[in-house]
This record gives C-alpha cells, sequence and structure tokens, in this order.
C-alpha cells in the first residue's frame, strides 16, 4: 500500500512481537487500509496479527439506536475474522488503561489505528501514545485521499480544497489488497454479546431503527440498491426531501461500514447519468474530507469560538434582536413548535434516526432563530443531532450545524434580524423547492 496514508504517532524500531490493529473508525474487514497495513506488517515480520476494540460504555450522546448499530456491525466483524484466521478482542472500558493493558498482555510489538479528527479521540491516542513503548503508526483508512496529504492547514471552503484534493485522487484511488489468511493458532474465547450490551451506560429509552440494516454486507446491499434504483435521478432529486432519493449511506461511513474508496470505485466504472454521479462524489468526497479538515484544525469545531471572525462579529451584533419565537430544549426535542415543517423535520429524525440533508439546513438554522444566542443554538443542535441521528458525533454533522448556525464554509449575505450576515432560509423558500405539504403529511402525525 502507499505508504503516504501512515502517520507516525510514537515512533520506534517495529519489536519481533505480535501486531495489534486497533479499529476505531473503521469498522469493516474489507477495503481497509488500516487492517490491510497492520496485516501486511505481521506477515513481513511472521507474527501474529490480532484485532481489538475498545467499547466505552458511554460515547457523547450516543444511544442504544446508535449502539446497537454498532454493535451488530462488530458482531458481522468477528464472524468475517475468523475466516482469516484473525482473532477479534473486545475490550470494555477506559480506553488510556484497556489499550496499554492488552499491548501488555500479548507483549506486542507494533499498534496501528485508523484516523479519526474528533478531539475526544484524539485525546485518546495521545494517552495510549504516553503509556505504551512499542511504535504507534495511524492510517487514514476514512478518507481517499489521506487528509494530512491534502492540506496541513484549515481549508476555507469547499472549492480551496477540491482542486488540492483533484489533483492526489490518481494517486489514491487504487485498488485493495486482498485479505490473507493468518498461518498461526489462536486460543480466543467468541465473544459474549449480551454481555458487551449489559456493560453499557446510555439512554436505552431512544430505541434501534429497522429500516436499515447494519455491518458490511448491508452496507454493500445499500450502495447496489442507490446504484440500480435511484443514482441516475440524484442529481435532479438529492434536495427534494419528499422524494426517496438519497443513497443512505450515511450511518455506514459514520460507523466506517463501508469504504468511501470502494463505493467511488464502483461508482466510477458503471454506466449512469454523468451530473448525477458527479453531484454524489462531490458529496462523498469532497465535503467528508473538507469536514475532517475542519475538525482536525479547528478544534472549536462544536463551538462559538470556531466560527470565522465575520460570522462571529455579526452574530454578536444581533445578539440583542427580538426574536419572534423562542423555545426551549424540550420544545425543540418533542417537535413543540410553531412551525409543522420544523416539527416535521425533527420527527423525521427522532423516527428514523436520519433526517434528509436539505431538511438539516433549515432545521439547524431555525434553531438559531428560536433560542436566546448562537451559542445556545449550537447546544441544542449538537445535542439533537447526536441523540437521535445514527450518523451524529461525526465531522459531517458538527460542520453542517457550524455551516447553518456560524457561516462555516460559506460567505457573508444580506443582513437581517438576528441571523446578521448568516444565510437565510425560511417555510416560503422551501415550498418553492419541493412539496413541503407532503413533507409534513409523511412526518408529522395528530
Amino acid at each position: 500500500m502507499n505508504n503516504k496514508r501512515i502517520r507516525v504517532l510514537k515512533e520506534g524500531n517495529i519489536l519481533q512481537s505480535p501486531v495489534v490493529y486497533w479499529m476505531q473508525r473503521d469498522q469493516r474487514v474489507h477495503d481497509n487500509w488500516a487492517l490491510i497495513y497492520s496485516q501486511e506488517k505481521a506477515i513481513e515480520i511472521n507474527q501474529p496479527f490480532y484485532v481489538v476494540f475498545n467499547l466505552v460504555p458511554s460515547f457523547l450522546e450516543a444511544t442504544l439506536r446508535q449502539y446497537d448499530f454498532m454493535i451488530k456491525g462488530l458482531n458481522e466483524i468477528e464472524t468475517e475474522l475468523s475466516k482469516y484466521n484473525i482473532p477479534f478482542i473486545m475490550t470494555i472500558g477506559n480506553v488510556n488503561e484497556e489499550i496499554p493493558k492488552f499491548i501488555d498482555k500479548i507483549n506486542a510489538g507494533l499498534l496501528v489505528t485508523d484516523f479519526n479528527p474528533l478531539k475526544i479521540v484524539r485525546r485518546w491516542k495521545k494517552s495510549v501514545a504516553d503509556k505504551i513503548k512499542i511504535p504507534f503508526h495511524e492510517v487514514d483508512a476514512h478518507n481517499i485521499v489521506p487528509f494530512h496529504q491534502v492540506s496541513n492547514k484549515l481549508e476555507f471552503a469547499a472549492y480551496t480544497i477540491r482542486p488540492k484534493i483533484q489533483k492526489l485522487l490518481p494517486e489514491f484511488l487504487d485498488e485493495f489488497p486482498k485479505l490473507r489468511k493468518m498461518n498461526f493458532s489462536y486460543q480466543n474465547k467468541k465473544i459474549d454479546w449480551l454481555k458487551i450490551y449489559s456493560s453499557l451506560k446510555i439512554n436505552f429509552d431512544i430505541k434501534p431503527i429497522d429500516w436499515i440494516q447494519p455491518g458490511e454486507k448491508a452496507a454493500h446491499n445499500t450502495l447496489n440498491n442507490f446504484i440500480i434504483n435511484k443514482l441516475n435521478n440524484y442529481n435532479a432529486e438529492r434536495n427534494l426531501p419528499t422524494h426517496d432519493s438519497q443513497s443512505n449511506l450515511s450511518a455506514y461511513f459514520h460507523f466506517g461500514q463501508i469504504s468511501a474508496q470502494r463505493v467511488a470505485l464502483i461508482i466510477n466504472n458503471i454506466e449512469a447519468d454523468n451530473e448525477s454521479k458527479k453531484s454524489f462524489l462531490e458529496e462523498m468526497i469532497i465535503r467528508r474530507e473538507l469536514s475532517d479538515n475542519f475538525c482536525y484544525y479547528n478544534t472549536n469545531y462544536d463551538s462559538f469560538d470556531g466560527f470565522p471572525q465575520w460570522a462571529k462579529d455579526s452574530l454578536n451584533e444581533h445578539r440583542n434582536d427580538k426574536r419572534d419565537f423562542i423555545y426551549s430544549l424540550e420544545e425543540f426535542e418533542l417537535a413543540k413548535t410553531h412551525d409543522d415543517l420544523w416539527n416535521a423535520a425533527q420527527m423525521e429524525m427522532v423516527n428514523k434516526g436520519k433526517m434528509h440533508g436539505y431538511m438539516r439546513m433549515y432545521w439547524a438554522k431555525k434553531i438559531l432563530e428560536w433560542t436566546e444566542s448562537p451559542e445556545e443554538a449550537l447546544r441544542i443542535a449538537i445535542y439533537l443531532n447526536d441523540k437521535y441521528e445514527l450518523d451524529g458525533r461525526d465531522p459531517n454533522g458538527y460542520t453542517g450545524i457550524a455551516w447553518s448556525i456560524g457561516g462555516v464554509h460559506d460567505r457573508p449575505w444580506f443582513e437581517r434580524p438576528v441571523y446578521g450576515k448568516i444565510r437565510y432560509m425560511n417555510y416560503n423558500g422551501c415550498a418553492k423547492k419541493f412539496d413541503v405539504k407532503k413533507y409534513i403529511e409523511m412526518f408529522l402525525t395528530s
């Protein structure tokens, strides 16, 4: 594989001891550069190879809905890895303790992990690196072009990062090597999945959803359905919330159950409407990599301080503007606003674990309009997104909310009350684009 995908988090010589891949963001067996690299290193030094996943009993606002989707995908990973004679280990608890403990237990010679720009995960890695004595490598298995190869600074917008990614795509958009079966024998107990669930310290009231199935196989089935039934109309219908035209891959991308690189390789090699292919690949490659760039190079991605200066200045000037409506977190969560379109979007998210992308923008902007401050708006939007969305707690979510409320990756617009120069959206504008009454009927029950 291309060694430019790798970053060294802790220097050192690889020892003649087992190799460990600490799986985090990229929860799949196939098309996973971090897993491929780990196995290559193990074979190179003729040592055993382990995949370990550390489950933290609670993570940000994740509920049973998100944990169930993830755990069922991990269950599938255990089964699939066994075909290659690769043991899959689940540890539970504090990452800072469990990963170093496992490293010591098997006397590992190299630790590998995948890339995640979120600050909580980066703190985990720093703590682990400080505690272990072996080399620690990171492989960006999430982005097609590794984030650190694209840019070494915070990018202003999609138009500044796009040419950088496009220039490097021919080098990195290559085929994956196949996994190989390992020749070592292991004494490894099967994971007690009921015990995994009983260890969770989360909100169990938000139930799993059943309209989408978790796991690597289901992800590829969803991709195939998108290609056969939706791709040709994607460009024309992707911003119509009343149409089932989106790929529904966001949860799979979030949990790493499918590789964006594999999807791009497939999309590039099929006959389909060219504008639809371009639109889809723009969203999947440019926008996703821009979100990772934002969250990595701006550690205030979830706060007012992370907004561009023009947006902070403008919002500050309008802090004391009269709000026609002010709602509490509870009223937002229960969809008790005066606006049935907003209420329908909220209930789509609550019931489906997914809100249409176009409606996410309207939803977040109205929270800005109906709260006492942009800080409160940001807090409420992130809380609700992370609690109900399957793909919450994700760079895409933080970036989308920061765009809607704080002008991130956008430009100043015409000034108006409350919003200042932040881009404005309203009910009438939505009504010109799609059938809002139909959307309300779809998701808002009396």
